[in-house]
């Protein structure tokens, strides 16, 4: 072999090809590996024809292809598929080769192998990677995280091959050590699922409360899309709400109502509360594709469960500018849960997360990439120990002005009979957030009242304990108390 490969990748699958083709583009040479050999054949007879791509047929020769310090990276299905190439890569490789994990792979997973991986002398590189095929061909966003010592060697590529924002700053930069890189792209993720159920439950109020044609809807779209909305997510669904299908009627209407998932958004919910962290919408949006994957029980249902039939009396085009101001409140909301959740784990792992920073690595490449995303890094630009996004006087100016529409919105959802969970929980959310004093208070006498757990007072120091026997027949013995 003539020159040595910058690059080692192993998974020609979709996203794993259309990477390939973008490294070569930025000028790298790229060694590539697949456990079916024939389609790294395929793929250099094909999409890869005359390109500066090495095929190779074993991981042994693809490790023999590599420049030191080798950099290989994995793009198969998340789980012990990656922990089989690492336990194969490992004895091949010498002290300071790199192995990366390009691969949507749950973040104690990659805390795990970046252990495995430094103790063998060798750096490792877990990453997340967003922006579906054409991201990954024309550039992604990538949110990489592992061992630290790495960076450098993959920062050249990486940056290469990022998105690019207005000034030219690449959609990538490093995150934080082990897992902190997956755990971000997780987040993602789950923001992704929240945005996507926002948008489908304004597209049912439209469609079965204001009666609109799929025609219309585009309409509606291809305008928000211009406005404070502008966004990838409400880019496609411009687009999705104007196909046709072969008989000329909208595709979209014959598309049956299940929708699937690959578990990064249900991740993120277990994580949230295993951090104690409200992430309200986003359960929501994971909770409404379970709902929606019962399809035959919810059929039958249909027929035997009443409720109010859908009638829409009012101005529709003021009611649509509603539902664009509840769409945009419930989308801060979505974020501000996101960062919540980013900044719990920050200080439960040990990690100096930058979100400004995050917030560039989405601001391009990736599905949930928006205008929106400027305003976010300029909020912990301007203030990096923020606690809440909601508390920005950007988007709380937002939400004050969003907030008499998209109260109207979820009041008409929940009249007529039309299912808004993300949108009404994001609602839920903020006027749960802006209360100053809930009914918690209840819940904690409750609480003591049959199990002993105690209470604090208002009229009392914090953190001193109180235990009332409500019925005269219990001790006065209080069981530990315990916050998640």
């Amino acid at each position: 072999m003539d020159k040595l490969s910058d690059i080692g990748l192993i998974g020609l699958a979709v996203m794993g090809e259309n990477l390939v083709l973008n490294m070569e583009s930025k000028g790298f040479r790229v060694s590539v590996y697949n456990r079916t050999t024939q389609k790294v054949d395929d793929f250099l007879t094909g999409r890869a024809k005359g390109k500066n791509i090495i095929g190779t047929h074993s991981i042994e020769e693809l490790v023999k292809s590599l420049a030191r310090p080798r950099k290989i990276m994995i793009m198969v299905k998340a789980g012990p598929a990656v922990d089989d190439i690492i336990d194969t890569l490992i004895p091949l490789l010498e002290k300071g080769d790199i192995i990366i994990d390009g691969g949507n792979t749950h973040f104690p997973d990659t805390d795990r192998r970046t252990a495995l991986v430094e103790s063998k002398g060798l750096l490792y590189i877990g990453t997340g990677v967003s922006g579906g095929e054409e991201g990954a061909l024309l550039g992604p966003s990538i949110m990489p995280g592992g061992s630290k010592a790495a960076w450098p060697f993959v920062k050249p590529v990486f940056q290469a091959i990022a998105a690019k924002v207005e000034d030219g700053s690449p959609c990538c930069d490093w995150v934080g050590e082990n897992g902190a890189g997956h755990f971000v792209k997780m987040v993602h993720n789950g923001i992704e699922y929240g945005d996507m159920q926002l948008i489908c439950e304004a597209y049912h109020i439209m469609k079965d409360l204001l009666g609109m044609s799929a025609g219309e809807m585009h309409q509606v779209f291809r305008e928000w899309n211009e406005g404070e909305l502008d966004s990838y997510l409400i880019e496609i669904t411009r687009d999705i709400l104007a196909f046709k299908d072969e008989d000329g009627e909208p595709l979209v209407d014959k598309i049956l109502d299940t929708a699937g998932q690959k578990g990064t958004g249900k991740w993120t919910a277990v994580t949230a509360l295993d951090l104690g962290v409200p992430l309200t919408l986003i359960g929501e949006a994971v909770f409404s594709r379970f709902l929606s994957a019962i399809k035959e029980e919810r059929v039958k249902a249909s027929g035997i469960l009443g409720g109010p039939a859908p009638a829409f009396s009012g101005d529709r085009k003021e009611f649509i500018n509603d539902l664009e101001s509840a769409l945009y409140a419930s989308k801060i909301v979505s974020y501000a849960q996101g960062y919540s959740l980013m900044k719990a784990a920050a200080l439960e792992y040990k990690w100096d997360l930058n979100y400004g920073g995050i917030a560039l690595m989405w601001r391009g490449g990736c599905i949930i990439r928006s205008v929106f995303l400027g305003k976010i890094k300029e909020a912990f630009d301007k203030n990096p120990l923020l606690t809440n996004l909601l508390l920005d006087p950007f988007f709380r100016t937002k939400m004050e002005k969003s907030q008499e529409g998209w109260r109207k919105v979820v009041s008409a959802a929940v009249t007529n009979g039309i299912p808004v969970p993300a949108i009404s929980s994001a609602l839920g959310y903020l006027d749960g957030y802006r209360c100053e004093r809930l009914p918690a208070n209840l819940l904690q006498a409750q609480r003591d009242y049959f199990g002993a757990h105690t209470y604090e007072r208002i009229d009392r120091p914090g953190g001193e304990f109180f235990h009332t026997n409500w019925t005269g027949r219990g001790g006065t013995t209080a069981s530990t108390a315990y916050n998640a």
